[in-house]
């Protein structure tokens, strides 16, 4: 440990300037904010901070040694040979198609083998599935309760059974 310095090697400091600082009183200074400069970070961005050194080192120390080995399975192969060969001669034809000539084609008339119905037969259609429609969704609760009563009655068996 080092020794403190003897008064004699000590500065010397001008006796007006030392009255000076011996009289000095705080109370006539002036009052000033004071402008910090140079932010602390705080709690959280000290604690993100070391998660962040505590991850990295963890990686750079990672010993490769405890994984184990695997066999990778493609999922989703590059297409061989054959598949680009067909791929082309697909977009060949299709090149083919677009650049087709229209102008040497023979000019025909289409024969419809199975023509509409006229309006006619759609507008009966129309009605018939109303119709059907109507007998399905029929509300039975909106009939009134009858009594039937029988004029003429068929004959028992034991009627008919006298007749034979």
């Amino acid at each position: 440990m080092a020794a403190s310095p003897a008064l004699k090697d000590l500065p010397k400091v001008a006796s007006d300037l030392k009255n000076q600082l011996e009289g000095f009183k705080s109370d006539s200074m002036k009052h000033a904010e004071t402008d910090v400069k140079n932010i602390l970070p705080s709690a959280e961005d000290v604690a993100a901070e070391k998660t962040q050194k505590a991850l990295l080192q963890g990686v750079e120390d990672f010993d490769t040694k405890k994984l184990k080995h695997t066999e990778t399975q493609e999922k989703n192969p590059l297409p061989d040979k054959e598949v680009v060969l067909q791929e082309k001669q697909h977009l060949n034809l299709l090149e083919g198609v677009e650049q087709f000539d229209k102008a040497t084609m023979k000019h025909t008339e289409t024969q419809e083998k199975n023509p509409l119905p006229d309006p006619e037969a759609i507008e009966a259609e129309k009605e018939q599935r109303k119709l059907i429609n109507g007998i399905e969704t029929f509300d039975t609760s909106k009939l009134k309760h009858t009594e039937t009563i029988e004029k003429n009655p068929l004959p028992t068996k034991e009627a008919l059974a006298q007749k034979d």
